[in-house]
């Protein structure tokens, strides 16, 4: 790996040393957090299960968008979370779905960390039978996350 990541190496005194491939100042690429959500919502078919990796791709989103070190702005929270709201309803998800993403919503608009998260460990049970385990996961990091930075 360290190969790689170079142009060309040092033999001796006289010859060029290791050479990086990005400038020191150059940025780390960015990596999407919900991967796993996105993939299911991409292979599954059309109707219940793809919208239910949707919502819950969605309300993770909403989730993350909350949480510390740099929680959106509150104005911009309440944005999203209307918009999400009108989005959800519009969706064919199952009712035992529905209830958990409008208390998730509601708890990405306030402050209460605890709240928050409970809301979003319950949209987690209601979507375990149509989730797969990768896209789980990813749901119980971002609850994870959310204890470790309460700590």
């Amino acid at each position: 790996m360290a190969k790689a990541r170079r142009v060309a190496a040092s033999a001796g005194a006289s010859h060029i040393g290791p050479v990086p491939l990005l400038p020191p100042y150059a940025l780390d690429t960015p990596r999407f957090r919900f991967r796993a959500l996105a993939a299911l919502a991409g292979r599954s078919p059309l109707g219940g299960e793809r919208e239910v990796a949707l919502a819950t791709l969605l309300a993770a989103r909403l989730v993350v968008g909350a949480l510390p070190p740099q929680p959106l702005p509150q104005g911009v929270r309440v944005t999203r979370a209307t918009g999400a709201r009108a989005w959800f309803a519009a969706l064919a998800l199952p009712p035992s779905l529905r209830q958990p993403l409008a208390r998730l919503v509601d708890a990405t608009t306030s402050l209460d960390r605890d709240g928050l998260e409970a809301a979003l460990r319950a949209v987690i049970d209601a979507g375990t039978p149509q989730l797969d385990p990768p896209a789980i996961a990813e749901l119980r990091d971002v609850v994870r996350a959310m204890n470790v930075q309460s700590s």
